[in-house]
């Protein structure tokens, strides 16, 4: 898969969530995380990242959104429950990209929102947790950028592809139901 991405919070108070959304992105192959304006105790937010994230994935802590900046070529994705977002799972997510969730509080600032090149929102009735709204989006990334076999038009996982890659066959075949199988 081509690219990178990176995920980061601003504004947040809570370091468990902080932590959670570290170590998912660790889990997620991150390529960096970020905080701006961050309000935590710091010691705090390996309490939730039992992966120690923070010591194999960088971590940018940004004082406030005016010293806030990218790598060239990265675009801003907001994630933001606000009528203009695009829903996530009609989102093509940019090569490059870095995910900004607002605090658990409120949203992101609409300074923020105007640095974005983009923003979207999970279709949820209501705002759900911090962490696992990063979760959601780095598993969108991840399934929607073609790492993985297209989806089968039927119930269930791709049939051909794993009996290929298990028996070495260009094409499996099911035995017809009045044949025994081999």
């Amino acid at each position: 898969m081509r690219g990178y991405f990176g995920i980061g919070i601003e504004g947040v108070h809570k370091p468990m969530n902080l932590g959670a959304l570290l170590r998912t992105a660790h889990a997620f192959s991150a390529a960096f995380a970020f905080t701006v304006a961050a309000a935590y105790e710091r010691d705090e937010r390996n309490l939730a990242d039992t992966s120690d994230a923070a010591g194999s994935l960088p971590l940018y802590e940004y004082p406030d959104l005016a010293r806030f900046w990218l790598p060239q070529g990265c675009q801003l994705v907001g994630v933001e429950i606000v009528e203009e977002a695009i829903e996530l799972p009609s989102f093509r997510h940019p090569v490059n990209a870095a995910y900004v969730l607002g605090p658990e509080r409120g949203g992101l600032s609409p300074d923020l929102i105007a640095r974005c090149a983009h923003v979207v929102k999970i279709p949820t009735r209501f705002s759900i947790n911090l962490s696992l709204a990063g979760a959601l989006v780095m598993y969108d990334r991840l399934i929607s950028l073609g790492r993985f076999a297209p989806r089968p038009v039927r119930a269930g996982g791709p049939t051909e592809a794993l009996a290929q890659k298990a028996y070495g066959q260009a094409r499996y075949l099911r035995p017809k139901a009045d044949q025994p199988r081999k």
